[in-house]
């Protein structure tokens, strides 16, 4: 697996996903493939350490940890989530996120216009 992630890019996405189109996204050091539903949008996310992204809110929002860890406060409570955990944050709830070490996760957000296409 080591071997694949350096051919791609250092992130565990192949070029079938590598190939969706990419989001516009504000924040340096974060990148993310975007797979569009009528309903909802799955963004594959590959973050550099950035440190915090600051306390928003948004609809509903589901993702898994790929690779790598973060800490999300969802609510006022702080967690680290590894390779394999996976989180819910209900709509309206506040929450943040820091990113100390590179990582990759898949959100699936219940907004079909959370993100335009670069």
């Amino acid at each position: 697996m080591k071997e694949l992630m350096e051919k791609w890019e250092g992130t565990p996405f192949p070029e079938l996903i590598r190939g969706l189109p990419e989001i516009d996204i504000p924040v340096a050091g974060v990148r993310g493939w975007l797979l569009q539903g009528e309903k909802t949008q799955a963004v594959f996310f590959d973050i550099q350490p950035v440190g915090e992204i600051p306390p928003h809110a948004h609809r509903a929002q589901w993702g898994i940890v790929i690779e790598g860890e973060m800490k999300l406060t969802i609510g006022g409570e702080t967690n680290l989530y590894r390779k394999g955990d996976w989180y819910y944050i209900p709509e309206g709830v506040t929450h943040s996120a820091t990113f100390s070490t590179r990582v990759q996760v898949l959100d699936i957000f219940d907004e079909p216009k959370r993100y335009p296409v670069k």
